[in-house]
């Protein structure tokens, strides 16, 4: 009984180069027919704004592609793992390694372990690129795909209360006292909650307190008219503080895991409401590593006799486990950020599960 899990090196190399040349392939299709497709449905939004032409829709997809090739390199694994292995299987190659005292763990034991690194690089790629990439998108999108501002906002579209009075920004960027929004709209109210004022700015900085409103234009209800104000000289909203502003809109898909964790450290500390950022945190991890399961669950269409018939139904029954494996991942996630489950359970129980029946499908019918 041979006790070493991966087979020879050569045969290592040879199942891994198979599965990864499959991997890019898949990808590449995958993101190249989707990305076209989304294309079409956002050409006319990008070239409404004036003097937007083919460079922006170039600079959509450079934007776009990233989010694409984080969602869909799990799928593709998932179906290369069914290609490579369906192939292998019908060119007799599984028989010759069961029939030189391999077992099938360690027929998949190259792919899982390609799938282990490519796991690592989607983490990687998913907190340097993705994050940014979606940040900068949205951004984009809350302005109409007009001009992007030099950094991109950390939040877009934002809306804040102090006391009665209501503060609003088109974008919000920077931390701690540092924090400065731009479009900014103050409307001060009064009795029985009327509005009695309308402050309009270009650009507001924290005063501490309150907010300091740069060039601002003051429209008084009553009387119908714009009045001059001082510049620079005008702070509003003196109970709103720079920590309140950044729990307000927390965006995990645009926020590397560090920083996310410090929001939802700061959420804590203020007595709101978490779990659904945690659920998402906790994600960031299982998410890239469920394509480590792709093997595990696609391994069925590597085995059983070709010439039986059989071939087509396991790679079936490979791509169905694959699939379901997604589908109660996402709806584990969505109770999590409902609080139906814990957000450690919503972010890992699906993972544990389908590794679970991965392997008891395995043994099962092969060990």
């Amino acid at each position: 009984m041979r006790l070493d899990f991966f087979p020879s090196r050569t045969l290592t190399m040879y199942l891994a180069k198979l599965f990864v040349v499959r991997i890019l392939a898949v990808l590449v299709m995958l993101v190249v027919v989707l990305q076209a497709l989304d294309l079409l449905s956002r050409t006319g939004d990008i070239l409404a704004f004036e003097g937007n032409g083919q460079a922006e829709l170039w600079q959509y997809v450079t934007l776009r592609v990233p989010q694409l090739i984080a969602r869909f390199l799990p799928y593709s694994v998932l179906l290369a793992t069914i290609i490579t292995l369906a192939t292998l299987n019908a060119n007799s190659e599984v028989i010759a390694m069961k029939a030189a005292g391999l077992s099938a763990h360690q027929v998949l034991a190259p792919l899982m372990l390609t799938a282990l690194v490519i796991s690592g690089i989607s983490f990687v790629f998913n907190e340097r690129i993705v994050t940014r990439a979606t940040a900068t998108l949205e951004a984009w999108d809350d302005v109409d795909y007009g001009p992007l501002p030099d950094a991109p906002a950390a939040q877009s579209n934002v809306y804040y209360t102090s006391d009665d009075d209501i503060l609003m920004a088109r974008q919000v960027s920077g931390r701690g006292d540092d924090l400065t929004m731009t479009g900014v709209t103050y409307y001060r109210r009064g009795a029985k909650s009327a509005i009695v004022e309308q402050w309009r700015a270009d650009r507001a900085t924290y005063a501490n307190p309150g907010w300091r409103l740069d060039n601002p234009v003051r429209y008084e209800v009553a009387s119908a008219e714009l009045k001059d104000a001082p510049a620079n000289a005008v702070v509003v909203a003196e109970q709103l503080r720079p920590d309140q502003v950044l729990l307000r809109k927390i965006d995990p898909d645009s926020t590397p895991v560090t920083e996310l964790r410090k929001d939802i450290d700061a959420l804590e500390a203020a007595g709101r409401r978490s779990a659904e950022f945690e659920a998402a945190w906790w994600h960031k991890f299982s998410g890239p590593l469920s394509a480590l399961l792709m093997p595990l669950l696609g391994g069925i269409a590597a085995f059983g006799l070709a010439r039986s018939g059989q071939l087509f139904l396991r790679a079936i029954i490979g791509m169905a486990l694959g699939f379901a494996y997604f589908v109660v991942d996402n709806a584990a996630l969505a109770m999590g950020n409902f609080g139906g489950y814990p957000p450690l359970l919503a972010a890992w129980a699906p993972f544990v599960l389908f590794a679970l029946i991965g392997e008891a499908v395995l043994v099962r019918t092969e060990e």
